[in-house]
């Protein structure tokens, strides 16, 4: 990542000032392939060993399987089945003051201008259900290295990429509800407002009034999203 692209970080001295072990869910904006290299590579550098949530079948190979088990890395069963494992991996890791790293748009952004889109509730059902702080981050830059479904780089002229973090997400109100979809919304909609704002601030520009939702304009909700649906209201080419 040092011979691809310069770097600033910002606002890293907030993960000093965690509550308990310092653990925490990392996230951030997901608008290139490319991300979770540079999100984790500032998490790293911080001496906070990045976590990612990956597809159960990542573990079942031998090989594989051992180095994702013995680096704590988080299986997601989409099934339902191993959702006890993946919750008791994740509070060990909040345990042991590391960090995960969870997307809460699930995919690459479909907005045509990259802002972050509709959130699911993954990242606050897994703050609510270990009591892990939720610290919001925005990048900007690495998609000029990378753009969104790119197949290549385009490291000339060098690109910088920026990574701010943000102050943990309030959610202190929301753990003696009950689990349910209105408070997994709103828990979510303040993750995603924070992303937002702190993207808005790298950009310098005011972000969109309303969040970009993928089921509006006929696509999936998760893998490429460019096939289908025209982002028509902001007069872009497909998302």
């Amino acid at each position: 990542m040092n011979l691809l692209m310069a770097k600033e970080w910002r606002g890293t001295e907030k993960l000093d000032s965690l509550p308990g072990t310092g653990g925490f869910i990392a996230c951030p904006n997901h608008c290139t392939e490319l991300d979770p290299l540079t999100v984790g590579h500032m998490l790293f550098n911080q001496g906070r060993p990045p976590h990612f949530l990956a597809k159960a079948g990542l573990f079942r190979p031998p090989v594989l399987g051992q180095i994702m088990r013995g680096t704590k890395q988080i299986p997601v069963d989409r099934g339902g089945a191993g959702a006890g494992t993946s919750l008791k991996v994740a509070r060990e890791v909040v345990e042991e003051g590391g960090a995960i790293i969870v997307y809460p748009e699930g995919t690459l952004t479909r907005d045509p201008d990259l802002w972050p889109m509709k959130g699911h509730t993954g990242a606050a059902r897994l703050a609510l259900k270990t009591g892990a702080p939720v610290v919001p981050i925005a990048h900007w830059g690495d998609h000029e290295l990378f753009p969104r479904y790119s197949k290549r780089l385009y490291p000339f002229p060098r690109k910088k990429a920026v990574v701010s973090v943000g102050d943990p997400v309030d959610l202190s109100d929301l753990r003696d509800r009950p689990l349910d979809k209105t408070t997994l919304v709103e828990a979510t909609e303040r993750i995603m407002a924070a992303i937002t704002a702190l993207l808005a601030e790298l950009r310098g520009e005011e972000p969109p009034a309303a969040r970009w939702d993928p089921s509006e304009h006929e696509q999936p909700a998760f893998g490429h999203g460019r096939d289908r649906g025209r982002d028509t209201e902001r007069g872009g080419t497909q998302a």
